[in-house]
Parts: structure tokens; sequence; C-alpha cells
């Protein structure tokens, strides 16, 4: 994995994230993380936006600051992203967690999503956050697996209005 890097998005990247973006939307399933499932048409703008969101600038009300990654290889091709929440909010706490991430359909089952998930834990410690919380749905059992792989310790679940019911995972960052 030493090929693998976390990287802020940039529009110097515009060909790889569209590539990565439209295999995602031909799939079919919803892009996670969600803050990807902006259009990109003005593309520019979105990569602004994503990096306000970090500092913090022009969000709405109850989001908090969150640093956005995308997972590249040597080729910088897209493979993945995370988005990393540096607070929780109410919400939060019950269904998101400090980190989403995903790996795009052709590159899923190659350790990716554990390398994403673990280098978003050194950001969170980075930002002197003690615990992390990460989420994932009950039947995610790659997801399951993911953040067991980086210690994550199982906490209370939470059930959502329609029945889905969120498994809550703490990862301790003090060490």
């Amino acid at each position: 994995m030493s090929h693998l890097k976390l990287i802020k998005p940039t529009a110097s990247l515009q060909d790889a994230y569209m590539d990565f973006y439209h295999e995602w939307v031909s799939s079919g399933e919803e892009i996670i993380p969600a803050a990807l499932r902006k259009d990109p048409a003005n593309f520019d703008q979105l990569v602004q936006h994503l990096l306000n969101i970090e500092e913090g600038i022009g969000l709405q009300e109850g989001y908090v600051p969150a640093s956005t990654r995308w997972l590249v290889d040597e080729k910088y091709k897209i493979l993945g992203a995370c988005n990393i929440r540096h607070d929780l909010t109410g919400p939060l706490l019950e269904r998101g967690g400090h980190v989403g991430y995903g790996v795009r359909p052709s590159e899923r089952g190659l350790g990716y999503a554990t390398f994403i998930l673990g280098e978003s834990l050194k950001l969170l410690k980075a930002l002197e956050v003690p615990r992390a919380l990460v989420t994932c749905n009950d039947g995610n059992i790659a997801s399951l697996r993911v953040i067991e792989k980086n210690n994550g310790m199982q906490g209370l679940p939470f059930t959502e209005e329609d029945g889905n019911v969120v498994r809550r995972y703490w990862i301790d960052l003090r060490e």
C-alpha cells in the first residue's frame, strides 16, 4: 500500500475525478462519502467548496468542518475517498460518525477501504480527537470488517425511523 496516499481535492485531477465519479454513477449505487454527491459540472467550484468546508467556510446550519481526501495511486487514479468530520453533532453521533469513506466499484476488495480509514484516523488524531466514531449499516459486512481491522469497538447501535440499524464503533486515538 506504499503506492497509495490521501490527498486534498485539487482541480488538477479533474479528468481522474470525472472518471471516478462517472463510474460510481454508472454503477447505480449511492456515492459514498456523501460529500462527493454534488454535481461536478463546475469542477473548480466543487473543489473550492470542499476546501472551504474543511476551513469551516460557508457551512450550512448544523454542519461541521470536514476534510475531504481522495485516495490516489502512483498514477493519480482516484480509487476512493473519505470525508473526515472534525466534530460531531447529534445526527452525526447517531448515524454519521467522524468518517465516511468509499471505494469506487471496480477497486473494491483490495484493502483500500482499510487503508483509507487508517489514514483518516491519523488525521483525526492530529486534530486532537480522542475517540473516533465510525458507523455503517448493519448488513454492510465489508465495512464492519474494515472498522474492526482499525480497532473499532462496537457501541450501542442506532435504529433509524425506517427500521435500518446503524452500527456504531468507537476507536481510541489516544495511544
